[in-house]
């Protein structure tokens, strides 16, 4: 093989760590490390009867850590968790609307769709790569990842393949009922609004994160530390003694496609059955 040749190679090899280590750090989780194994489109089983998820050891981040950030970030995902007034959670200004808007909102809408369509069906999902993110805990919604899509949102924009998929347990397996698009936390507003408009959506990023001592981790006041906790300035968390991050994960905006308007396609808070 050519020199140049070798070098494609581990550049190629580079690329796709960079992606799994981008979804890895905007989710807080270790997803399976293993890919779920190619199942049959009849076969219905939910999310909570998934094989068990090896949470692993995140890079950065003590195990106390991620245990306590997994719970407080299902939380956030789930309606009803995000509050525009939250220290802990910044969101981008609603802009003026303009012509241009709704059309790229809805040219948005339509591409999502048809990217997704063939996702309506979880197990095409799982088959394609996407991982469930904390399967084994009940949620109102779960998110299905894919390190790829999240490695590709740090360079462009495409509606048709989001970072992740958004799906309603029910009793009969999954339904998809959204997507989530992602960009890393040095984006300005001007380069989110570039991709879903802000006059429409509304992208949040999480942070003043407080995190106990380490040695503290077990046994913290999660009142005080974490991704709910009191604490939300540099001074008050060394005050603690804790860990201060101004913020973590990157931008994230949820898309609702299959909802009646552009205000429920792209609500912040969205109430599921």
């Amino acid at each position: 093989m050519s020199a140049r040749g070798s070098i494609v190679q581990v550049l190629a090899k580079m690329g796709m760590l960079l992606g799994a280590l981008f979804v890895f750090t905007l989710l807080l989780a270790a997803l399976p490390a293993h890919r779920a194994p190619v199942q049959e489109a009849s076969t219905q089983e939910s999310p909570a009867q998934a094989p068990e998820v090896d949470h692993g050891r995140m890079p950065g981040m003590d195990m106390g850590d991620k245990h306590a950030n997994e719970k407080a970030a299902v939380r956030d995902m789930t309606p009803d968790h995000h509050d525009a007034h939250s220290q802990h959670i910044t969101m981008t200004a609603m802009r003026a609307q303009i012509p241009e808007d709704e059309q790229r909102a809805n040219e948005i809408v339509a591409q999502l769709r048809a990217g997704i369509e063939k996702y309506r069906d979880y197990h095409v999902a799982l088959n394609d790569g996407f991982k469930i993110f904390m399967a084994n805990v009940p949620q109102p919604k779960y998110h299905f990842a894919s390190y790829r899509n999240g490695f590709l949102e740090n360079f462009t924009f495409d509606p048709g393949r989001p970072t992740s998929l958004l799906y309603r347990k029910t009793q009969t397996g999954c339904e998809l009922v959204g997507a989530m698009y992602t960009m890393p936390k040095r984006a300005t507003e001007d380069h989110l609004n570039a991709r879903v408009p802000l006059s429409l959506a509304m992208w949040h990023l999480h942070t003043n994160l407080c995190m106990p001592p380490r040695a503290r981790v077990r046994n913290a006041d999660w009142s005080k530390f974490g991704l709910k906790g009191s604490i939300a300035t540099q001074d008050a968390c060394d005050a603690a003694g804790g860990r201060f991050r101004p913020s973590i994960f990157g931008w994230l905006v949820h898309v609702y496609p299959y909802e009646d308007s552009l205000d429920e396609i792209f609500a912040m808070h969205h109430h599921m059955d």
